[in-house]
């Protein structure tokens, strides 16, 4: 069984439906891994989107670590990209007696340095394909449209100094051409993307279907990229993704069981993300 440590700042719905499709996976015995912490860089009382995620977590029954990184800077007298290593240094104090195989960063809005993932190899979701876009979900999209891309995905990498270009772990494919598309390109390609950004900004509709078919695969990936860890399929160690075999591999690519599994989950209900 694969121990997880999941680390999020819970700060809307996105992030309590992802820690619920996980843990719905986990006790219909289809993902053979257990969540051993849930670590927040918010606390009790800061929003209500971290309040409704910890209603969540303690529904689960699993123990929950927070930490502040706003009063941590605030009690510094600075910027917590300031003190980074010191706040980071101060989650690995917190987190210690807890046993993981790996921690996977789901919604947490930090930047996770050395001091965590030299301890523990350290997952990130990134919603683009591992030559993609870098940036926030937004800033990729954008810089889709503006290319004229066919095709998108998403990725699970191993967290480093190389911001969203960690060794990947595994990955899916999206065409964003082809039926559902293609005539949503022409409003998008008719003016510039600094244009579209001021109107109609996000609520573009190609800009919209992107998001809708990366988000409702992107639970999958994370489900299935742990489920390779647990049946050790992929392996980590030393900052490196290998084979059962043993041998370096650049990324496993999960579209055929993404794509069978989004198929079940339009078929049945209690088996798709929920949010």
């Amino acid at each position: 069984m694969l121990k997880v440590g999941w680390f999020s700042t819970g700060r809307g719905p996105g992030s309590r439906g992802l820690l619920q499709f996980i843990q719905q996976r986990i006790q219909y015995g289809l993902l053979d891994a257990s969540i051993e912490f849930v670590f927040s860089n918010r606390e009790h009382g800061q929003a209500e989107g971290s309040d409704a995620f910890f209603k969540l977590v303690d529904g689960y029954r699993l123990p929950l670590v927070t930490l502040s990184s706003r009063r941590f800077a605030q009690e510094r007298e600075g910027r917590l990209a300031d003190h980074r290593s010191a706040y980071d240094l101060q989650v690995k104090q917190l987190l210690q007696d807890y046993e993981v195989d790996v921690c996977m960063l789901a919604g947490y809005m930090l930047i996770v340095g050395p001091e965590l993932w030299h301890n523990w190899p350290t997952l990130n979701l990134h919603p683009a394909l591992p030559d993609g876009p870098k940036g926030t979900w937004q800033d990729v999209i954008w810089q889709l449209i503006e290319s004229r891309a066919t095709r998108t995905g998403a990725m699970v990498h191993l967290a480093n100094d190389d911001l969203d270009r960690g060794p990947v772990v595994a990955y899916f494919t999206l065409h964003i051409t082809g039926p559902g598309f293609d005539a949503l390109w022409p409003q998008a390609t008719s003016i510039s993307v600094a244009d579209l950004k001021l109107s109609p900004g996000e609520d573009l509709p190609l800009f919209q279907h992107i998001r809708e078919e990366g988000y409702r695969r992107e639970p999958y990936l994370i489900a299935e990229t742990l489920q390779a860890l647990a049946q050790g399929r992929v392996r980590l160690g030393d900052g490196t993704v290998r084979d059962a075999a043993g041998s370096p591999v650049q990324g496993v690519c999960l579209d055929q069981e993404i794509t069978g599994l989004l198929g079940v989950a339009d078929a049945q209900t209690g088996l798709g993300p929920t949010y």
